[in-house]
């Protein structure tokens, strides 16, 4: 029995992008933070490996205990790398997440504990201190997180209250987009306060008016118009994707293992369906199947929509047809590869 499908497209706000969706302050960004660690109190799917065994006997010694690395033997121990990202303006006492991964031939990591772990930048300074109990990852149990896992030590030196001016910086350079947020910002100031300095980079003075962080907060939220490419932000932790309703697919059909999708629309008039959208008791003829309609169809699955399926149709779509969260983002990738989306994709780890 062919199973039919039909969910309404109701109306939906479009969500436009801002100043801060494109471009970054230069200056406030967040910084890598890394450092080994080891994880304990593993059943048996720890690691052997010489270096875990060296910073175990490392670890016994600054406790005082004296043992031989080669008199050593439990898999109930792993080396791991620990690293993180330390937000703009943290300050001491903040926790932070942190991703711990093996390093050896450990089989899991799952429950185990991460001893105390120092976190360092770039400049091998320590800013963090991890430890805490690991949740690891449900397709890959050699490496995990720990939320809220590390605390913040040291903070970096960036005082924002004495900035006079900030500088902007384009995720892409286009000379377009730069000249566009320049005139943004000066017609909503009412004063040539930005300059585009390059095809990246915008200038822009703060008012002496206001204070700093005001100012950010309104350069950041000025709406963009519908040229600048939209985002489709995919959380890979909460396997969660986030996506404006606005953002349309092409017609593509894409086979799978499993499945096969095929987002299509056959040329009705437009008249046609104009009429029939203002006055629904208007009929389009017989002929007209629900094939005929912009659809996506996963098979025989179907959703109908007024107008070109969007990325939120199909992920429902898919996600009623008990598609895995891997199959859904590997599905998008693939639309974009194929042109069918005009996206910039952002995964957050």
């Amino acid at each position: 029995m062919k199973f039919i499908l039909l969910i309404a497209l109701l109306s939906s706000s479009l969500f436009s992008q801002t100043v801060k969706d494109i471009a970054n302050i230069i200056g406030i960004r967040d910084n890598q933070l890394i450092g080994y660690g080891m994880v304990v109190g593993l059943a048996g799917t720890g690691d052997k490996s010489k270096f875990t065994m060296q910073s175990l006997q490392n670890l016994l010694r600054n406790s005082y205990i004296k043992i031989p690395a080669g008199s050593i033997n439990s898999k109930n121990i792993a080396a791991v790398m620990v690293t993180a990202e330390l937000p703009p303006f943290s300050r001491q006492g903040d926790k932070i997440k942190v991703k711990v991964s093996t390093i050896g031939d450990a089989k899991s990591i799952d429950y185990g504990e991460l001893l105390i772990t120092q976190l360092k930048g770039v400049d091998g300074k320590v800013y963090a201190l991890a430890q805490g109990t690991i949740v690891a990852n449900e397709k890959n149990k050699t490496s995990g997180f720990i939320y809220d896992g590390a605390t913040v030590e040291n903070e970096v030196d960036f005082n924002l209250a004495k900035e006079k001016s900030i500088t902007l910086s384009l995720e892409r350079s286009s000379a377009k987009h730069a000249f566009l947020i320049q005139k943004k910002i000066n017609d909503r100031f009412n004063d040539k306060l930005a300059m585009a300095i390059d095809t990246r980079t915008i200038d822009v003075i703060k008012p002496t008016n206001m204070s700093t962080v005001e100012f950010i907060s309104i350069i950041e939220n000025l709406p963009l118009d519908d040229a600048f490419k939209k985002k489709i932000i995919i959380d890979m932790n909460r396997e969660t994707i986030i996506a404006g309703a606005d953002i349309q697919i092409s017609p593509v059909t894409i086979a799978r293992d499993n499945f096969t999708l095929r987002i299509k629309q056959k040329n009705v008039p437009n008249n046609m369906w104009q009429d029939a959208q203002l006055n629904p008791g208007v009929d389009i003829g017989d002929d007209v199947k629900i094939g005929d309609k912009p659809t996506v169809d996963i098979n025989n699955a179907l959703i109908n929509t007024k107008e070109l399926p969007t990325v939120s149709d199909l992920v429902r779509s898919m996600k009623i047809m008990n598609l895995t969260m891997a199959e859904i983002i590997d599905t998008l990738k693939m639309i974009k590869d194929m042109g069918a989306i005009d996206v910039e994709f952002e995964i957050r780890g």
